[in-house]
C-alpha cells in the first residue's frame, strides 16, 4: 500500500506544479494586454491631438475681448498680438514670458506698431519661464484688472495646453483662442514633415502631463517632477 501511495503521489505532483504556474502566466498575459491597450490609446490619442492641432486656423475676425495675452515663443505670436491690440480687439495686452534682458524699447521696435499704444497699453511679464508660469502670471494680471474675457495668442500646436493651464487659474474668464499657424499641417501634412512630427509628439506628451496634473498635482522641477506643494524634506 505504501508503494502504491508513493506512486500515486508522484503521478499527481506535476499537475499540482502546473496548476500553481497558471496564475502567474495569467498575470503576465493580463499585464501584456494592459500594456498593449495603453500603447494603443497613446497612439490613437496622438493621432487625435495632431489632427486637432492641424485643423486649427487663425480667426479672420475674432470676437472682441477685454484684453489680450500672448505667450512668448516666436515673432509671429508677438506680431499677431500687436495687430489685435491695434485693431481694438482688446483694451490691453500682456506679453507673458519676456526674457529679463529684453527692454521695452527692444520689444517695441521688434513688434513695430504705434509707440504711444505700446507705451500705454502693453504690460510685460518677465517672471514666467514655462506654460505653467504663463498661466500663473496671467491669472494675477487678469485678476488685478478684473477682466472677464481674454484673447489667447500662441502657436496652434501650443494652444491646447495653454488653454488647459490658463483655464485652471483664470476662473470664470472667457478664453478666446487665437492660434498662430506658421506652416500648413492639414490633410496629414505633419506626417511627412519630420520637424513638425517631432514638435507635435513633444507637445502631445506635455499635454498629457498637463492633464495628469489635474488629477495628481505634479510640478516640474529642475530635477524632474515632484508633487506640487511638497516642501523640502525636514532635517532632524
Amino acid at each position: 500500500m505504501k508503494g502504491q501511495d508513493s506512486i500515486d503521489t508522484a503521478g499527481t505532483a506535476p499537475a499540482a506544479v502546473d496548476g500553481a504556474r497558471l496564475p502567474g502566466r495569467a498575470v503576465v498575459r493580463i499585464a501584456l494586454g494592459c500594456l498593449v491597450l495603453v500603447a494603443a490609446c497613446f497612439v490613437v490619442g496622438f493621432g487625435w491631438f495632431a489632427s486637432h492641432v492641424a485643423h486649427l486656423s487663425t480667426p479672420a475676425d475674432p470676437q472682441k475681448a477685454d484684453a489680450i495675452i500672448v505667450l512668448t515663443g516666436g515673432q509671429a505670436r508677438l506680431d499677431a498680438a500687436m495687430e489685435l491690440l491695434e485693431s481694438g480687439k482688446g483694451q490691453r495686452l500682456l506679453i507673458s514670458g519676456v526674457h529679463p534682458s529684453a527692454s521695452r524699447f527692444q520689444l517695441q521696435r521688434a513688434m513695430g506698431g504705434d509707440k504711444a499704444l505700446f507705451s500705454c497699453c502693453v504690460d510685460l511679464d518677465r517672471t514666467a519661464l514655462d506654460t505653467i508660469g504663463n498661466a500663473e502670471e496671467s491669472a494675477k494680471w487678469v485678476e488685478n484688472h478684473a477682466y472677464g474675457s481674454i484673447i489667447v495668442v500662441t502657436n496652434n500646436y501650443h494652444m491646447p495646453r495653454s488653454l488647459l493651464e490658463l483655464g485652471r487659474l483664470l476662473g470664470g474668464a472667457r478664453l478666446e483662442p487665437y492660434p498662430v499657424v506658421n506652416s500648413d499641417l492639414g490633410n496629414g501634412n505633419w506626417l511627412t514633415k519630420p520637424e513638425a512630427l517631432r514638435v507635435l509628439f513633444t507637445e502631445y506628451n506635455k499635454y498629457l502631463l498637463a492633464l495628469a496634473r489635474g488629477i495628481v498635482p505634479l510640478k516640474p522641477t529642475p530635477d524632474g517632477v515632484t508633487l506640487a506643494g511638497a516642501g523640502p524634506p525636514s532635517v532632524r
